[in-house]
C-alpha cells in the first residue's frame, strides 16, 4: 500500500482484510513489527485524536514518530505557489515537505479545507499540492474532502457492535454549530455507509444540502454494495427504524466561502441537537455517533452523549486500532 487517501481507491474485500487485521492486532499485539521504522506526521490542520492515535499506533507496533505543525516552526510556513516570500513565512511548503517526508518511512498530512472556493475543496487542490511533494508512502489524516481513518474506525465500530450491513438504517444528521465547518467527514461518511452497505439517509436543513459530487460518488458506491442513499429534511422521515444516527455539523453549500451568509442561515437553527426525542421511532438499540470533538448541548445534548446510545468513545478508540493496521499494511506488507 503506497497510499492511504479515500476508502472507494480500495474493495470492500479489501477494506474487510483491513479491518480483520485491526482486531487481530488488538488481541495479538506486535510489539516489533515495525521496529526501526518512522512515521513523519505533519499537521497544519489543530488534532487531538489523530494525533495521539498515529503516534500510539506507531509506538504500539515498535516504530517512531515526529509530528511538525507551523506552529512549532520558528520560520512559518508558505503553502502559496508564485509568492514573493517578503512577508512572516520563511519557508515554503516545497522545500518543507520534501524534507520532512525524507526523515522518514511514510508520511501523514492534515490540512483542512480553506473553504473559499467548494470547487477547489471538492478537487482536493491543497492536499493534492502537498501529496506531490513527498515520495513515501502516504496517509490522508484529513483533507478538504476526505478523512478516511475515521471512517475506517466507523465501519470497525459498526462492525463490532453488529450493526446490519445490507439492510441497516444509517442517519447522518447536520447538527448545530456556531461555525461553518469543512465537509471531510460528512463526505467520508457518506461514501464509508454506502459501501457497506447501509440505507444511508442525509438528514439536513435547506441550504445544507451535500455537494452533487459528493452524492453521485456515494450514489455509485451504494449502487456496488446493495445499499441506498436519499436524503430528506424531515426528522421523523428519516430516523424511522435507524440504527445508528450519527450527527455532524457542515458548511452550508449555498453560501460556501460566505461566512457571514452562513451565520445567517445557521442561526435559526439551535434546536437542531440531537436529544432523547429523536430516537422516537428508531430501533430501540439504536446508536449515537460522532467524529469528535464535539460541543455538548450545542450538537447533542449530555443525556445522549453520556447514555448507552452513544459509541463515541470505542470509535476514537478504534481510530488507534484501524491506523495500526493501515500502518502495519504500509511499512510491513
Amino acid at each position: 500500500m503506497k497510499i492511504f487517501n479515500d476508502l472507494a481507491d480500495f474493495s470492500s474485500e479489501e477494506i474487510n482484510a483491513l479491518l480483520k487485521l485491526s482486531r487481530r492486532l488488538e488481541r495479538k499485539p506486535e510489539p516489533r513489527a515495525l521496529e526501526g521504522k518512522i512515521l513523519s506526521l505533519l499537521f497544519l490542520s489543530p488534532s487531538l485524536r489523530t494525533l495521539a492515535s498515529f503516534q500510539a499506533a506507531m509506538g504500539r507496533l515498535g516504530g517512531a514518530s515526529f509530528v511538525i505543525s507551523p506552529e512549532m516552526s520558528i520560520h512559518g510556513l508558505e503553502s502559496r505557489p508564485g509568492i514573493v516570500m517578503d512577508g512572516a513565512a520563511a519557508e515554503h511548503i516545497r522545500e518543507a515537505v520534501p524534507v520532512i517526508a525524507s526523515y522518514g518511512d511514510a508520511l501523514g498530512i492534515r490540512a483542512f479545507a480553506e473553504r473559499r472556493s467548494l470547487k477547489d475543496d471538492l478537487a482536493d487542490q491543497e492536499f493534492k499540492q502537498l501529496a506531490s511533494l513527498a515520495d513515501v508512502p502516504l496517509i490522508n489524516m484529513e483533507s478538504a474532502i476526505n478523512h478516511p481513518c475515521q471512517s475506517l474506525a466507523d465501519w470497525k465500530t459498526m462492525d463490532d457492535l453488529e450493526v446490519p450491513d445490507n439492510g441497516g438504517r444509517f442517519v447522518l444528521s447536520w447538527a448545530y454549530h456556531p461555525q461553518a465547518l469543512p465537509l471531510a467527514v460528512p463526505a467520508a461518511t457518506t461514501q464509508m455507509a454506502c459501501m457497506r452497505g447501509m440505507d444511508l439517509v442525509v438528514l439536513r436543513p435547506s441550504g445544507f444540502e451535500l455537494p452533487e459530487p459528493i452524492m453521485e460518488k456515494a450514489r455509485e458506491a451504494a449502487n456496488k454494495s446493495g445499499g441506498s442513499i436519499s436524503e430528506t429534511t424531515d426528522r421523523k422521515e428519516a430516523m424511522n427504524g435507524a440504527h445508528v444516527i450519527y450527527a455532524k455539523s457542515w458548511s452550508s453549500t449555498r453560501h460556501y466561502g460566505d461566512r457571514a451568509a452562513d451565520q445567517e442561515l445557521r442561526k435559526e437553527l439551535v434546536h437542531w441537537c440531537v436529544d432523547e426525542p429523536w430516537f422516537e421511532n428508531t430501533q430501540p438499540d439504536c446508536k449515537f455517533m460522532h467524529c469528535l470533538p464535539v460541543r455538548r448541548g450545542v450538537v447533542v445534548s449530555d443525556q445522549i452523549l453520556d447514555g448507552e446510545r452513544s459509541v463515541v468513545l470505542k470509535e476514537a478508540y478504534n481510530r488507534m486500532l484501524v491506523q495500526m493496521a493501515v500502518l502495519y499494511k504500509m511499512l510491513k506488507g
